[in-house]
């Protein structure tokens, strides 16, 4: 099928698309406006707009690879998927290397022109998230295909559609011009979504090489349908899982119950003790460290576009909740939370079965807000649920991942100018959000390379990330190119330091 693009960004409408065949945009000529001195930048984005086609071809050749991190049987197509990326950075003019890892390659690429000038370091993974249920897609999840200006397929906008708009803006600088305005790093992983721990080590082990200015990472989403935003906050995690052991093997419940504990009553029992009715987390301690947020920032809140019916319909659900005295908005991205993310023991097959469990297990994750350290709450959450575990219960409690909350300066430098880089290719200036999610590699960036990370998101939340027909509008993806190419303009006007 055809999708034809009807795209102005003078104005900011919105594309109209039609099905008829091959995807052509008719785009009018971009005005530069922030530099009207320079020339150079009109053409590289003409250079953009006259190749939408070509760029969405490529991409659907990205998105072809099963590229599933999770799963060891795609090992061949994780490699091949890194050859890919290579091959695709050596395209856009940078020279570029796979360094292996005991998990999934690496893959990097650069282009220095001049160390006066800033360097960006670009982060992008190509591993995606498995594609099941794979009933529930409408076509299959790497047979990339456009409907109605959208392009379906598993990595769609995690990650792949997104971090390759910064490629192929690379490509149009050097092309066009010959050179980028800035010095541009690239650093493209295959473990983002399976938890790997070989990212940091490569971190630590390269730092010289990786060394850079400030960070850009598009793996986040627009505010809502023609809204953009710029990230400026992320909560952090920590996770974990409880197991309680009771007897030695499943027991009669009519010969033994009420003899000894149940696991599964034990543990419903706790974990209904985690959050109060008032939706506030009952863990002592927990929130020693959580700074309110300031007048200023709840009053930036309650100026966002948002309504509780639109946000109801969108999840499916008929009223919210959470801890009382803030919004929904401030507690889905500023509050810290507990949840339970699953609990299983026992029997759960059709029809009855009458017994004493002997194990129970649940898995826990809470969200963090600055200054929340992640081994303290651990620490906590493990005290708390150790002392209200009955006796003749055996309690365990092991420990995953976790990171801190990150929150970045909104009067920096480096994110005015990527706001204003924003604003030119969506033809509306970016609001500025905290995302409930977490990103692990903003944190090692920070810690590890001493970077502040930019959080351009081109993508949407209704793009069903990490679901079945996952995808991203076209114009999501045309208009993240065009934003990423003034990107490296904008940033070459920050002084360094």
């Amino acid at each position: 099928m055809t999708a034809v693009l009807q795209f102005d960004v003078r104005k900011n409408r919105c594309p109209r698309v039609c099905d008829s065949g091959r995807l052509v945009c008719y785009a009018p000529v971009f005005r530069w406006l922030l530099f009207p001195q320079d020339v150079q930048m009109q053409p590289v984005l003409d250079f953009l707009n006259a190749r939408q086609q070509t760029a969405l071809d490529e991409l659907c050749q990205f998105l072809r690879i099963p590229s599933i991190s999770a799963d060891s049987a795609y090992k061949p197509q994780m490699n091949e998927c890194a050859e890919w990326v290579r091959a695709s950075m050596t395209a856009a003019g940078l020279t570029a290397t796979i360094y292996p890892t005991d998990g999934h390659p690496i893959v990097y690429g650069e282009r220095l022109r001049d160390p006066s000038l800033p360097t960006v370091l670009v982060y992008g993974h190509y591993d995606v998230q498995p594609p099941d249920p794979l009933n529930l897609w409408t076509s299959p999840a790497f047979e990339p295909q456009v409907r109605e200006g959208k392009l379906f397929a598993r990595g769609a906008t995690d990650d792949k559609g997104q971090l390759f708009t910064h490629l192929k803006s690379i490509e149009a600088w050097v092309k066009v011009n010959g050179e980028l305005p800035v010095n541009v790093k690239v650093l493209i992983e295959g473990e983002e979504e399976c938890g790997g721990v070989h990212l940091d080590h490569f971190l630590e082990t390269h730092r010289d090489l990786l060394k850079a200015d400030v960070a850009v990472v598009s793996d986040t989403s627009q505010y809502g349908d023609g809204i953009p935003a710029i990230t400026c906050g992320l909560r952090g995690i920590v996770a974990a899982e409880v197991r309680l052991k009771g007897p030695s093997k499943d027991l009669h419940s009519g010969i033994y119950g009420g003899s000894i504990a149940n696991p599964v009553n034990a543990l419903t029992r706790m974990c209904g003790t985690l959050v109060g009715a008032d939706g506030r987390v009952q863990i002592p301690g927990f929130y020693d460290d959580v700074d309110d947020l300031t007048p200023a920032e709840r009053a930036q809140y309650a100026k966002l576009p948002f309504t509780e019916a639109s946000f109801l319909k969108e999840v499916g659900s008929s009223a919210t909740f959470g801890e009382a005295g803030w919004s929904t908005l401030e507690r889905r991205t500023a509050r810290p939370t507990c949840d339970i993310n699953g609990i299983f023991g026992g029997y759960t097959g059709e029809g009855p079965k009458t017994i004493i469990p002997s194990k129970a297990t649940a898995k826990i994750t809470c969200r963090l807000v600055p200054r929340m350290n992640p081994h303290k709450v651990l620490d906590q959450l493990e005290a708390y649920l150790k002392s209200q575990c009955p006796a003749g219960i055996e309690f365990e409690f092991k420990r995953f991942h976790g990171c801190e909350a990150f929150v970045f300066d909104p009067t920096s430098d480096w994110l005015v100018a990527a706001g204003r880089a924003v604003e030119t290719a969506f033809g509306q200036p970016p609001v500025l959000v905290r995302e409930g999610g977490s990103i692990p590699v903003v944190l090692s960036l920070k810690q590890i390379l001493g970077l502040n990370t930019l959080l351009l998101g081109w993508g949407r939340n209704t793009d069903n990330l990490h679901s079945p027909d996952e995808h991203i509008h076209l114009q999501d993806f045309h208009r993240g190119t065009l934003a990423s190419a003034c990107l490296w303009k904008e940033l070459a006007t920050v002084p360094r330091g």
